[in-house]
């Protein structure tokens, strides 16, 4: 004995693209609805033979045919001008302090070339300046690295003895610098 067995599927999808085809030829029809039923009108008024007609008609479905094939190049054209225009205007991001790119990102060079950046992954881009030296190198943030001065006042009785001791006094000088500037 052969069971009937009932399996429901729900479906969750987006059908606004589906919808708007269905639009778009639904106003198409329309369009060429009027255009026979005014071609026919026009026949019947004004006494024009029937190749005028279906010539005025042919007329009519050859500019809808080619609005129909023309869209798909006016968006892909639209698109591009967009994407171009939306580079130069307002999609530019200043980058005078720093920052990431994380996905692939063109970018003009100085001689006139394109350069490509963040395509293996995100890239820092860094702010340069020049040094005292001359030397091009990365700009610290916050205005460089801090400095510290350092005062040491050596007061004793006998200049004789200090100097034996210099070199030992210099070197917990430099010991006392280096550990304060590293809790800087």
């Amino acid at each position: 004995m052969a069971q009937n067995e009932n399996v429901t599927v729900s479906i969750d999808a987006d059908t606004s693209a589906f919808d708007r085809t269905l639009d778009e030829l639904q106003k198409k029809s329309d369009r060429f609805g009027s255009s026979l039923t005014a071609a026919l009108k026009g026949a019947a008024v004004s006494g024009r033979g029937l190749d005028d007609v279906l010539r005025g008609l042919a007329t009519n479905l050859a500019g809808l045919a080619l609005d129909a094939g023309m869209k798909p190049l006016q968006g892909l054209l639209s698109s591009l001008f967009s994407g171009f225009l939306g580079g130069i205007g307002g999609g530019v991001t200043p980058f005078a302090k720093g920052g990431v790119v994380s996905s692939p990102t063109y970018f003009g060079l100085g001689g006139g070339g394109l350069g490509l950046t963040g395509e293996a992954g995100a890239e820092a881009i860094l702010p340069l300046a020049r040094g005292a030296d001359g030397r091009l190198g990365v700009a610290m943030g916050g205005g460089g690295a801090k400095s510290t001065q350092v005062i040491f006042n050596v007061s004793t009785p006998d200049a004789a003895s200090f100097r034996k001791s210099e070199a030992q006094v210099s070197s917990m000088l430099a010991r006392a610098a280096r550990r304060g500037s590293r809790s800087l």
